[in-house]
């Protein structure tokens, strides 16, 4: 039965933390987001998000989006300091053509970093790319 299970690949759709001034806090603060660098817009985005290692872990956050309409992105979640040192997993679902798709993005733990931040799809400033 799982042999005839058809899992189409994800492509041009990204998660990437990146580093954004708040100001109503008047603080850099890193922010999680999704990206839609494809030609086509996605449907019913369900993301739901974790972080851990070594025993730790945080609560499971859930995130719905209608529609990530082609070339556009959407904040996730804000990403705390103390979160940035586990694994920060976000298990994004979607649709696209009357077909579902599924991938893990992961952010190794101490990897969200300035230094590492590069220029990304889609949003201006520089981030980094979850693998």
């Amino acid at each position: 039965m799982k042999k005839d299970l058809e899992i189409p690949e994800v492509k041009d759709i990204h998660v990437a933390a990146v580093k954004v001034y708040n100001t109503s806090f008047e603080v850099d603060e890193w922010n999680a987001y999704i990206i839609n660098s494809g030609s086509h817009d996605i449907e019913m985005v369900l993301i739901v998000s974790k972080g851990r290692k070594d025993g730790k872990e945080t609560s499971t956050m859930r995130h719905k989006i209608e529609i990530l309409p082609a070339g556009s992105f959407a904040k996730i979640e804000f990403l705390q300091e103390d979160v940035l040192k586990l694994n920060n997993e976000f298990h994004v679902s979607f649709f696209l053509n009357n077909k579902m798709f599924d991938k893990k993005f992961v952010f190794q733990a101490n990897s969200v970093k300035q230094s590492k931040a590069r220029k990304i799809p889609v949003i201006p400033e520089a981030g980094i790319l979850a693998k």
